[in-house]
């Protein structure tokens, strides 16, 4: 009776391992008749179709047909975009250091932001130049959508360092434009990780960082030991619309504030090679000093983990809102032709145990349309003192400041391009800035920007015209529009477009873009995180937290159930 219980139980791993192994077969056959199905496919259609196909085209399709299906994440570049990764993971690349993008009024490119110290602003390129020709050839559209012209014009500016061309440019001038032409070497360039740091507030420190690419942490470190000369007792930390990079980078910067030898993430992946455990390996440089991080829901990937890690270890306060919630990991793979494959290829855990990726992306719809996890279906950790956080969505602030909505008008004007051209005739008019700390946009220039707006017979769509709109539609089909037509009239009446009264209205959120704009053609990206600074509620809350050591210290703490009496 034994020896028949052991051999039933035999036969049933044997059973097991055999449905294993058919269904592997299986997979691998499946594998196998769908590759073959499209290789015979595209040689039916190369030899028969009535019109030559495009070979490279075709197979491009189908690879971006065939990664559509995985996450947005995963990503195919041909040989000719290799510098692309190369950017991606260090921040480097050969041009000239300009930002461009479309400039729709001209059909053309416009210059939007050199960067400081870099060829393009010391050859004398400024923001609002219109970029006629590289190299001696002209750049224009054609037929090419806005996005591939903006494309085929920064290929056209990069290159190998050291080597040289003619930019040719048109500058808008007040009451006209002229041609101007710059001798340019390309160089070797950088994108700065740190775009500001400074005392904001008697002994409180303020570091922002825009990225987490190759050696950005000592880029960081640099900064930090500055400010902690400066008299810094206290720092905040700027991760907004930081959309992450280096997971090695991320755990550099979290170890300059906790001890060596501290696990801050595990990967686990289908893999072996994709499972790891990354801990702190260096000693810190303070492990004491108060520390607040600013998020927002721009905010991902390495950003979060600095994030998550240092609030899953109670070791600083967050501040801002939600967090983006990407807590997956990309390794790049080499492919023939000298390809590459940026391939997801595990999930991370930060310190408490959670993932924080809030997009499941295999669980598509029909439609191929994704959904984020309700918080609903979220699951309670908790944190080295014990307190509650959860996983599936981001990372939560400790203490949630909801800035104002960016308004409509605001969208437009900027799309518009009017906050540009404005900015643009600013400078005509003032050629030089005394200091960031200086600048204020003065009631009388506001009234020039109105009056820049009405000259170009601005629209836009309002949100409660539309609104209404589809109301009366509503309404009007289940009868209910005879008995509120005169309530409807006199709501029309009071939802009439005003372009005078919504710029008024809107001044403050559209003054702040403006001055944005403008401090950045002087000082740069420096001048421009420090005009944001000026009035910022996240950054307000931040300081309040530091300097309120009573508080600071609650919110890292577990709160106390009352005892029952």
């Amino acid at each position: 009776m034994y020896m028949k219980k052991i051999l039933a139980g035999a036969l049933i791993v044997l059973v097991g391992i055999g449905v294993i192994s058919f269904k592997e077969d299986d997979r691998n056959f499946q594998i196998a008749k769908n590759l073959d199905l499209f290789n015979s496919i595209f040689k039916e259609l190369d030899m028969f179709y009535v019109d030559t196909i495009d070979a490279e085209k075709m197979i491009q399709n189908g690879v971006r047909g065939m990664l559509a299906l995985t996450d947005p994440y995963t990503e195919y570049y041909p040989e000719e975009e290799m510098s692309s990764v190369k950017e991606l993971t260090t921040g480097k690349y050969g041009g000239i250091g300009a930002a461009i993008r479309y400039y729709e009024a001209k059909d053309r490119i416009a210059v939007i932001e050199p960067t400081e110290g870099m060829p393009a602003a010391e050859a004398g390129v400024k923001a609002g130049d219109i970029i006629l020709a590289v190299g001696g050839k002209e750049m224009v559209r054609g037929d090419m959508k806005p996005q591939d012209f903006s494309e085929k014009v920064s290929q056209a500016l990069r290159g190998e360092p050291g080597t040289s061309f003619i930019l040719k440019v048109m500058r808008p001038l007040k009451n006209d434009s002229t041609i101007l032409e710059f001798k340019i070497t390309r160089k070797s360039i950088r994108t700065n990780p740190v775009p500001y740091y400074g005392m904001v507030r008697d002994s409180i420190g303020y570091l922002a960082l825009s990225s987490f690419t190759e050696n950005c942490s000592k880029d960081f470190k640099k900064a930090f030991i500055e400010l902690k000369q400066k008299g810094a007792k206290a720092l905040i930390l700027d991760l907004r619309d930081n959309g992450g990079g280096s997971l090695s980078e991320a755990i550099d910067i979290v170890n300059f504030f906790v001890p060596k030898g501290q696990e801050i993430v595990v990967t686990k992946g289908k893999l072996k090679q994709a499972q790891g455990s990354y801990k702190t390996e260096n000693e810190p440089i303070d492990t004491k000093i108060p520390l607040a991080v600013l998020v927002n829901g721009g905010s991902a990937s390495a950003s979060e983990i600095v994030s998550g890690s240092l609030q899953d270890l109670d070791r600083a306060v967050i501040i801002g809102t939600r967090t983006y919630g990407k807590g997956l990991v990309q390794t790049i793979r080499p492919l023939p032709y000298n390809g590459t494959l940026k391939v997801t290829t595990s999930k991370y855990y930060i310190p408490s145990g959670r993932c924080i990726q809030a997009i499941d992306y295999a669980k598509k719809n029909a439609d191929g349309s994704v959904a984020r996890t309700p918080d609903s279906l979220t699951n309670v950790f908790h944190t080295a003192a014990g307190r509650e956080v959860r996983d599936g969505g981001g990372i939560r602030p400790d203490i949630e400041v909801k800035g104002d909505r960016i308004p409509n008008i605001v969208f437009y004007l900027m799309n518009e391009d009017i906050i540009f051209d404005y900015a643009t005739q600013y400078c005509w008019d003032h050629p030089t800035m005394e200091s960031v700390e200086s600048f204020k946009l003065t009631d009388e220039d506001y009234r020039t920007f109105k009056e820049l707006v009405k000259s170009r017979d601005f629209t836009y769509d309002r949100q409660s015209e539309k609104m209404l709109k589809s109301l009366k539609e509503v309404a009007e089909f289940e009868g209910y529009m005879e008995g509120a037509s005169e309530e409807f009239k006199a709501l029309e009446k009071k939802l009439n477009h005003n372009l005078d009264r919504d710029l008024d209205y809107f001044s403050k959120q559209i003054k702040t873009y403006i001055a944005q704009e403008i401090v950045t053609r002087y000082f740069y990206q420096r001048g421009a995180a420090m005009e944001r600074l000026k009035d910022d509620e996240d950054l307000g809350k931040a300081i309040s937290v530091l300097k309120d050591g009573k508080q600071y210290s609650e919110i890292l703490s577990v709160k106390k159930t009352p005892e029952a009496k």
